[in-house]
């Protein structure tokens, strides 16, 4: 018998290596490389398994392809479709990662439930088995009457289900169980998920089946296995929250049919994953009074404005060094933006520890929410409310200017709507005809917005 031959697999790009390297030839990263069995079945046989043969394509002028818009099938919840783009895609393929029991089989569940009614669904499922599904949709009250289930995790009997039934709709729970019988390593393993994904995603765009595989994630929160599992499918989700908390974010970071970095927000229930149909009030706190080192900002997601509240902390110091700490907003720009605030402002907290503080556990990748943590941090240090009913928006420079932002016609009039009266905002984005019930105040400097803000 010949004896088997091992090679070693990047677990970050999926590259593979004759020998143990400590770093990947391929993307270079360190101590990824893992040992894997080679593989000599020839995996040509797997597109014969789905029982479809893609045409070839043909090479033909670009000018002459019509270009359509691609129709779409509404999931029915709202939320869901606006993270999609407005829905499902025939032939798309889904990706959608998120924490253990953050409610990732919840709201699939509930979207395969309202699809039935109109489509074809299979769900397949790799880590529960059919009792337990029956006992969440009895849970949930679903109408699970035209759901087909699956409980399996061999590829080979899957696209056999797949071709015998024909599903428009197909969900794979989780794409991290899934393992051909012709691989000899290990679900799971980077071979095994890239394998099984291509083979999956090549039967999606053959048939037309749009397919939704649900990966898991490691600890940093990015999606386990091969990177090139986001490059195979059309769109990526990451299910995001605090477990502790009952609020649940979806967030579209890649999306060939929409937009990226959008958001949907949702309450997890007793009956399920409900809608929040207005998603601003879950970031604000509630304070009886105004309270010091609170400042109320204007966030873009996508196409949709949120009002996010700042929170900062500034206490003197007790320890050699001053602690600089920052929840839902990027670490390295606190630091700039203290720097910042010494030259330009004359405010010093070299000797305070300071502590900032997206509210509702979001996540604020812009620089639009620069302005806003300046003042929430001056508001702080001297134990001064911000004025009332105010929100603030706009970059900010090295040279200490304020750069306007994105879409800032939509921020000032989705902050007019939930009743705010003034706006600080960045000159640029000063709207040329006045937006009813809110008075704006432009600002170029930083030292402007710190100076209007201790006059009021």
């Amino acid at each position: 018998m010949a004896k088997t031959k091992s090679i070693y697999a990047c677990t970050e790009c999926g590259g593979q290596s004759p020998k143990w390297q400590g770093q990947c030839p391929h993307c270079n990263a360190w101590n990824t490389l893992v040992e894997t069995v080679a593989e000599t079945t020839s995996t040509n046989r797997f597109s014969t398994l789905a029982g479809v043969n893609a045409e070839r394509g043909k090479v033909q002028s670009l000018n002459k392809v019509r270009a359509e818009d691609v129709p779409r099938k509404p999931t029915g919840i709202s939320e869901f479709d606006r993270v999609l783009g407005g829905g499902l895609v025939e032939g798309g393929v889904v990706l959608i990662g998120g924490d253990p029991g953050i409610g990732k089989s919840t709201l699939l569940l509930q979207a395969l439930s309202a699809i039935s009614a109109g489509s074809s669904v299979l769900y397949v499922s790799g880590e529960e088995s059919p009792q337990q599904i029956a006992m969440r949709a009895k849970r949930l009250a679903l109408d699970t009457h035209d759901v087909k289930l699956l409980a399996e995790i061999e590829l080979e009997k899957i696209l056999a289900t797949l071709v015998a039934e024909k599903p428009q709709v197909a969900v794979i729970d989780s794409i991290q169980t899934v393992y051909s019988a012709a691989l000899t390593s290990a679900p799971g393993s980077v071979a095994q998920v890239r394998e099984c994904a291509a083979h999956l995603t090549r039967y999606a765009k053959s048939t037309g089946t749009t397919l939704i595989l649900v990966g898991h994630v490691t600890k940093e929160g990015a999606l386990a296995g091969p990177r090139v599992l986001e490059h195979m499918v059309d769109t990526v989700l990451y299910f995001e929250g605090d477990t502790h908390s009952s609020f649940r974010l979806i967030r579209a970071v890649k999306n060939r049919f929409g937009a990226v970095n959008e958001i949907g927000v949702f309450a997890m229930t007793e009956k399920g994953l409900r809608e929040v149909t207005n998603p601003s009030a879950i970031f604000l706190s509630q304070h009886d009074a105004n309270v010091a080192g609170s400042c109320v900002m204007v966030t873009q997601e996508g196409s949709r404005p949120l009002l996010v509240e700042i929170q900062a902390l500034v206490d003197e110091s007790h320890g050699m060094q001053p602690k600089r700490l920052s929840v839902g907003l990027e670490q390295n720009r606190l630091a700039m933006l203290l720097a910042i605030l010494h030259r330009h402002a004359g405010l010093a907290v070299f000797d305070q520890d300071v502590f900032i503080n997206a509210v509702g556990g979001v996540r604020i990748d812009e620089p639009g929410a620069d302005l806003a943590v300046l003042l929430a941090i001056v508001s702080s240090f001297k134990n001064k409310a911000l004025p009332a009913k105010h929100v603030v928006f706009g970059e900010v420079g090295l040279a200490g200017e304020v750069r306007p932002v994105q879409r800032g016609q939509e921020r000032l009039r989705e902050a007019a709507k939930l009743g705010f009266t003034h706006a600080i905002v960045p000159k640029a984005n000063k709207p040329k005809q006045k937006i009813e019930g809110l008075t704006i105040f432009a600002v170029e400097r930083v030292e402007e917005a710190v100076e209007y803000c201790r006059g009021q």
